[in-house]
């Protein structure tokens, strides 16, 4: 044991640090928090100030012990975790439950594993930042509070298993009220008309759009007549050139939202590949809210854009940071040596870092200059002009590296490039065309444009938005779905060569791809917390408790203090409505069936969202689920009578019916008794004898497979799972031990792995 023992939290970190570190140093590894609130009660001394009751579970039992071992053996022990508020409260535990005495411990942080980073915070080492530790403590506590107050209250109204929380709830209310924007979006039809012209002396075709939309067909048709010979020529030209300035480098939220539109990651993926980078020393630490670079970045970048590209190429800046409770003392997302163009890695690691290099270099480049030009195309028979824009570089800077991505990219609005053009020069039409169009409907959120509007409503902070995202899909308030769209009309009117023709043609629109829709349980949660908690779900109130946080870490506020103000009223509101013998649920009459006259209703069951034919007191009344990504409040009793033609028998298999339809788990069709899942590709009413006879045939070489071996007097099977082979006892399942054929084991091999994975549970 070296004289000096490092604490990091993850292993791959130890790794590289051991790497810097000399002799005389050890390094381990903490595996992130070493103790929590206990999972089992409140864990939270209400009467005493909101005192937490910490424990370290199973799991951390071991690493506590060997990091106990070493720190006694230790003359100096070094706190090293991450530099954000959980860091300093991993710091703070590992003192408090390994027994470190305050004067044999040091906080030491770094934003990037480098050599001098890591010298450089041994050499300035600092006590652990007590505010900091309550900052993260009075989050901690106050998730608990509201998760643990608020679920019996959801699983009394509304139905078991349900929980909420304080920054999910609000994602998920963001969510809800995105997908009931849309619902009550009505599209406005509009005509806009586009002129393809070639100047005179030229073989160029250029677009312009017409500076007037129409909102009738009538209309729009009346201005292709007044264009039927039209002589048309260039009225003005106006030329005015601009700078464009690069955007700053990468906070985390904006990292996860480029990698979303560059590179497809999601937010939790885009995190994980950071975490990696950054333990592996190649980026600074990657949650952060600043677009500050220190002084050694900024003279860095100078010196690599300098070398690549020329000193016309650099323009050393510093960028102030606009986001709520920001830490201006941390760095950007950059990497840590600028110089270093591309590492080896994982295809998505390299293009990460490439994403990461690239937005770093280029706030470090000159503006771009562009020329703007804004052409007007004239008629002598009509007061409208078509306008044409066009775009030149005169000096690429920044743009020769990067390109910040949109949310709302449109190839169609890119300006073009024009040849030489003068006023007056005649312009030939070659055609116009009005087209009619709608207009867009909000657009439902993808995980990176819902990070966007949270950070925009100072809702969560950098470490947040990943677990939060996770959260909400793994309880199934939301999932993440792509949406196929609707076909629609819509009408072209053409104007070519002096004649003017109609065309109806098809389009889909609402098409979308990975977006976050709500499921009706989510709905239905965020309109009784709505309703009865609207604190809980307000914005302000959430982005007010995010600052009383900052307020806590900067000293300004005691933690318990503000966990009282909010607990009072709170408390008296949870009381109050587990006292309430009102129940909440979702039911929609959606009419009569005019087959049977029954009425038609559409409502949640007990394994999730239904139709029903037939009143609650009816003996022969009748269930379907919802297919997946039907919501209750835009269901129609078309809908659910189509839903209610299920179950669908398909044919006759082996002397067994096949039948289709939906259950808790989604389509599938049964054949005797056996329940076999339809994949996505086929639907319940249409799936054919032969798609169901081959997907059969799959089950039953499946089930062929999964019994490996059987012992009835002992009511044990060897079966082939989906994680691999494994011993079933009744109800209980049993890990084979690694190296093990299974094929090979009898009865007593049986028993004796029960009794011993059955002696480690109850230890």
């Amino acid at each position: 044991m070296g004289e000096n023992l490092v604490i990091v939290e993850s292993p791959a970190k130890a790794k590289t640090i051991e790497k810097f570190l000399g002799k005389g140093y050890t390094v381990k590894s903490s595996f992130g928090h070493i103790r929590d609130l206990s999972e089992k009660g409140l864990s939270i001394d209400i009467e005493n100030d909101f005192e937490p009751r910490y424990e370290v579970p199973g799991e951390k039992k071991k690493v506590v012990s060997e990091l106990t071992a070493a720190a006694k053996k230790a003359d100096m022990v070094w706190l090293a975790s991450d530099e954000d508020r959980e860091g300093e409260a991993i710091a703070w535990h590992l003192q408090q439950t390994l027994g470190i005495p305050s004067e044999k411990s040091r906080r030491i942080v770094f934003h990037e594993i480098t050599k001098n980073a890591i010298v450089d915070a041994i050499e300035n080492p600092r006590e652990i930042d007590s505010n900091l530790v309550m900052a993260q403590q009075a989050r901690r506590v106050l998730d608990r509070l509201v998760g643990f107050k608020l679920s019996p209250v959801l699983w009394k109204k509304i139905q078991p298993k349900l929980s909420a929380g304080r920054v999910q709830s609000v994602a998920v209310r963001l969510i809800v009220e995105r997908e009931r924007e849309i619902s009550s979006f009505e599209a406005q039809r509009y005509f806009r008309v586009e002129g393809i012209f070639i100047p005179e002396g030229s073989n160029a075709r250029i677009k312009g759009i017409l500076d007037k939309k129409f909102t009738t067909f009538e209309e729009a048709e009346s201005f292709l007549e007044r264009c039927k010979g039209c002589s048309f020529d260039i009225s003005s030209i106006e030329k005015k050139e601009m700078a464009r300035t690069p955007a700053p480098p990468f906070t985390t939220s904006v990292l996860q939202q480029e990698a979303s539109r560059k590179l497809g990651l999601s937010v939790s993926q885009t995190m994980v590949i950071a975490q990696r980078l950054y333990e592996s020393g190649l980026i600074t630490y990657m949650r952060t809210d600043s677009t500050n670079l220190s002084s050694l970045a900024l003279a860095t970048a100078k010196e690599s854009i300098t070398s690549m590209y020329g000193a016309e190429y650099s323009q050393p800046r510093n960028y102030k940071t606009k986001s709520k409770g920001a830490q201006e003392a941390h760095e950007a997302i950059r990497p840590t040596y600028i110089s270093n163009t591309s590492i080896e890695g994982t295809a998505n690691e390299k293009k990460l870092y490439t994403l990461i290099w690239k937005r770093t270099i280029a706030s470090q480049m000159a503006d771009a200059r562009l020329e703007k030009t804004d052409v007007a195309i004239s008629g002598d028979n009509i007061s409208e002009k078509f306008i044409v824009q066009g775009e030149q570089i005169i000096f690429d800077g920044f743009l020769k590296v990067y390109i910040e991505g949109r949310d709302d990219e449109d190839e169609n609005e890119k300006a073009a490039l024009l040849p030489s053009l003068n006023i007056g020069q005649k312009m030939a039409d070659e055609s116009i065309v009005a087209t009619e169009k709608f207009t867009q409907r909000p657009p439902r959120y993808s995980e990176a444009s819902l990070v966007k509007k949270l950070e925009e409503l100072g809702i969560g902070r950098p470490s947040t938005y990943a677990p939060t995202i996770s959260t909400i899909l793994k309880r199934g308030y939301v999932i993440k779905s792509d949406k196929t769209g609707t076909p629609r009309d819509y009408r072209e009117i053409t104007l070519s060569k002096g004649n003017i023709t109609s065309t109806v043609k098809k389009e889909i629109a609402g098409r979308e791809k990975n977006r976050l829709c709500p499921e009706n349980i989510g709905m239905l949660v965020t309109d009784y917390l709505s309703a009865n908690f609207p604190d809980i779900l307000d914005y302000g109130f959430t982005a007010k408790v995010e600052a009383d946080f900052d307020n806590i870490a900067k000293g300004l506020l005691v933690w318990n203090e503000v966990i009282g103000d909010f607990y009072g009223p709170f408390h008296e509101k949870v009381t109050n409505a587990l006292e309430e013998r009102t129940y909440t649920n979702v039911e929609k009459q959606l009419g009569i069936d005019p087959a049977t006259g029954k009425p038609v209703i559409a409502r949640m069951g007990r394994f999730g969202p239904l139709v029903q034919r037939g009143s609650n007191d009816d003996p022969e009344k009748q269930f379907v689920s919802l297919k997946k990504g039907q919501l209750i409040e835009e269901i129609t009793l078309e809908d659910a009578l189509q839903l209610l033609k299920l179950p669908r028998t398909v044919g006759e298999h082996e002397g067994k019916t096949i039948t289709t339809a939906i259950g808790r788990f989604g389509p599938y069709i049964k054949v005797g008794s056996a329940y076999i899942s339809l994949p996505k590709e086929l639907d319940p009413f249409t799936v054919t004898m032969d798609d169901a006879v081959k997907l059969i045939a799959e089950h039953e070489r499946k089930e062929s497979e999964k019994y490996i071996a059987e012992f009835p007097e002992h009511k044990i099977q060897i079966l082939n799972g989906r994680y691999g082979p494994y011993i079933k006892q009744g109800k209980n399942n049993y890990k084979i031990p690694r190296g093990i054929d299974p094929s090979s084991l009898n009865v007593t091999d049986c028993l004796a792995i029960i009794e011993k994975e059955e002696a480690k549970k109850s230890k």
